[in-house]
């Protein structure tokens, strides 16, 4: 009988573990979620066909799971939700009877922007203010940037412009607006989805999960696990970690395979875990958007951010892209315009000089990439509209590109960019491969299958599907048995390093 007591010491691990932990943040693949998800799943199914209690529950859970990502930081969400539930239903009455509005929408607007701006730029505006007017002026004391708060602020402002565009009424219950904020799939890292397609989901009466869903959701979630705590994770500690210390030396052989390495892993860290997210969604009844489309085989950089991180990019073009006037304004006002669109993209994923100068980088690309549409005769923007000998030297210059912008997103400081490339462009020796591939091999390996798998025919994805749908319930159990086998095999050779999304820095 002694088994069925519980002195006070497992009481408080108990506790210690439901609690939020800085030092090891939740996420998607953590082995905490995975059991508290199957716990949270059997509750659901008794009460995914009762629209309020569903909601509910959900919005329960998942204030609560975002807890354990980002601790009281929940309470910055559940501001951020108040506030534009209000502004929201204020707007849309206003807008009814005629009256002024963009006050209102400004004030949304100004609000989310100083949020983000206070824990994006918080510290940059402290140091700028002590340097000018000596230190100790201004002390906001350390600033800790809450988890996926980009992703849910961007997410309700697009909720206020999509009311004031008359795209959308606004959502009459508040636990409803709760819910498009906080569905716990997306609320760290998205994707971002758009409202007027998620909120017809949330306040439908009953959810339906089909058996094609299921075998989806199956492949998505097995498929994620493995990109994002497999393959990513261990490019990053067998290969990037030891090749920025110095483990392989200073050859610019070196660096390229790195920054080779760096742009598979920044893929299957990122596009593994919005597979989960969008997997897990759907077991749940829920879909939501594509985040990633086999980005490096694209031809051309338009096609390129048409196929990475999608849901920004689309919440970029519709929400500020279009609102400076997109390509209306003349086609000067149409580069400047994008110029601006991909400097705001950088610094919404960090503020500092490498991060600008990508930006800028990726904005005249863009605007290069339009005028050169307008002035070479059949030139194409995407690749599958060009010949197979044009499309593949396109997709080579693409990807060369896109890697070689890379150093200023692994960089904090344009010192360490330029170090990159001084040893590539004059410290380079090919003859050093052969002593990377002995020391790193394994990794070598993984990042060769990363690009493989990438560059697989899309089709060879729906036989896959299909695969794991006819496999049934048993074979997909079986499936996501052996998935987390491996993913726990990976973590104990890697030392636990299970890690946060390399997204979460952003």
């Amino acid at each position: 009988m002694d088994f069925f007591k519980f002195d006070g010491e497992v009481w408080q691990r108990l506790l210690s573990l439901l609690q939020y932990d800085q030092a090891s943040p939740m996420t998607l693949a953590s082995g905490f979620f995975l059991f508290a998800f199957l716990v949270f799943g059997i509750g659901y199914l008794a009460v995914r066909n009762n629209k309020l209690m569903r909601t509910l529950y959900v919005v329960v859970v998942s204030l609560y799971f975002y807890y354990k990502i980002s601790g009281l930081f929940v309470l910055l969400l559940l501001f951020v939700a108040t506030s534009d539930f209000l502004i929201g239903r204020r707007i849309a009455k206003r807008r009814d009877e005629g009256k002024r509005y963009r006050i209102l929408v400004a004030l949304s607007v100004i609000i989310n922007v100083l949020i983000l701006a206070y824990f994006k730029v918080g510290g940059h505006f402290e140091t700028a203010i002590n340097n000018l007017c000596g230190n100790g002026t201004i002390n906001l004391g350390e600033i800790l940037v809450p988890a996926g708060v980009s992703f849910f602020v961007f997410q309700s402002i697009s909720y206020i412009i999509d009311i004031s565009r008359g795209v959308i009424s606004p959502i009459k219950r508040y636990v409803d607006y709760l819910f498009l904020l906080s569905f716990f799939p997306k609320v760290f890292l998205g994707p971002l989805v758009r409202n007027k397609d998620f909120i017809p989901q949330i306040e439908r009466e009953k959810v339906v999960v089909t058996r094609e869903d299921l075998g989806r959701a199956v492949t998505l979630i097995a498929t994620g696990l493995i990109k994002y705590a497999v393959i990513a994770k261990a490019i990053d500690t067998l290969l990037l970690i030891p090749s920025v210390s110095g483990d392989f030396g200073d050859s610019g052989v070196v660096m390229l395979v790195a920054l080779l390495a760096f742009g598979i892993r920044l893929y299957c860290d990122f596009s593994g875990y919005s597979d989960i997210a969008i997997g897990i969604a759907l077991t749940m009844g829920y879909k939501l958007p594509d985040n990633f489309n086999a980005p490096f085989k694209s031809a051309t950089i338009t096609e390129f951010w048409r196929r990475w991180h999608i849901s920004l990019s689309t919440w970029l073009r519709d929400y500020l892209y279009i609102s400076m006037g997109g390509n209306r304004k003349g086609r000067f006002r149409t580069y400047v315009n994008l110029t601006i669109t991909m400097f705001v993209c950088a610094m919404w994923h960090k503020v500092n000089l490498p991060y600008v100068v990508w930006g800028l980088l990726q904005g005249c690309g863009l605007a290069f990439h339009k005028l050169w549409l307008e002035k070479v005769s059949g030139s194409k923007a995407l690749g599958k509209d060009m010949k197979l000998g044009n499309r593949i030297i396109a997709t080579i210059f693409t990807f060369c590109f896109m890697t070689l912008t890379w150093p200023m997103i692994c960089m904090d400081t344009w010192e360490g960019v330029m170090d990159i490339y001084t040893k590539i462009f004059t410290n380079f020796s090919a003859t050093e491969f052969m002593i990377l591939a002995h020391k790193a091999g394994f990794a070598l390996v993984l990042v060769a299958i990363g690009y493989l798998l990438h560059f697989l025919p899309k089709s060879l994805n729906a036989t896959t599907v299909n695969l794991v749908t006819r496999s049934g319930f048993v074979g997909q159990l079986l499936i996501m048995v052996i998935t987390i086998w491996i993913v726990m095999q990976a973590q104990l050779m890697l030392a636990g390093n299970g890690g946060l999304p390399v997204y979460a820095a952003f």
